[in-house]
């Protein structure tokens, strides 16, 4: 089965476009979820974390995701420490959940998949493009986060000129019913095995 990365920056619509593809059968893995889930199941990550970031990172032993945001998003050297102890256990349990899989394919939607040279252990890799102010925009209008809080977020990600280099395909998400096409034309080549 061919492993396809799905990566966008931060409110650009990738949840959107993975449950077009889910739709279609594809078996969809939320890179994200997994590891926001590791962070409150895994004690080797708790503990690493705790003595990385201070013991306020947990409270009751849940994940205090204001403070930990806080401090990883306003420091690269913290950011990178953090990814490193929970990306790895992540990828091992993406290779598990991927052998399970029937189909053609399957997606492992992440948001840094170009950052952290992810897109290296994948067949192809779809980007989901977006202009910035519509970005902030519907990131904003979820309202859980702050402008200056998404921002720093933002900073930590590539821009899409640059994750657009590595890219298979590209899906501009602005309109839903063309975004929708574009899926399923994706999906058509992916599905028959045809080069790309």
């Amino acid at each position: 089965m061919k492993i396809i990365g799905l990566t966008g920056g931060i409110g650009s619509g990738k949840s959107t476009v993975a449950k077009m593809f889910e739709e279609l059968g594809v078996p969809v893995y939320i890179a994200d979820d997994e590891a926001k889930s590791l962070t409150n199941r895994s004690k080797i990550i708790k503990r690493k974390l705790t003595k990385l970031l201070g013991e306020e990172a947990y409270i009751d032993g849940v994940l205090n995701k204001p403070f930990v945001a806080n401090k990883i998003f306003t420091n690269k050297d913290l950011l990178n420490e953090t990814n490193a102890i929970i990306h790895p256990k992540v990828a091992k349990h993406f290779i598990r959940w991927a052998n399970k899989q029937k189909g053609s394919y399957c997606l492992k939607e992440a948001a840094i998949l170009f950052e952290n040279d992810g897109y290296k252990k994948c067949d192809a890799t779809i980007l989901i493009t977006c202009p910035k102010n519509i970005r902030i925009e519907r990131v904003l209008q979820r309202g859980n986060i702050t402008k200056e809080d998404l921002e720093n977020r933002m900073q930590n990600q590539w821009t899409d000129e640059n994750k657009e280099r590595l890219a298979d395909f590209i899906i501009e998400n602005i309109d839903l019913e063309a975004t929708q096409k574009k899926v399923q034309k994706i999906h058509n080549i992916l599905s028959k095995g045809q080069n790309y």
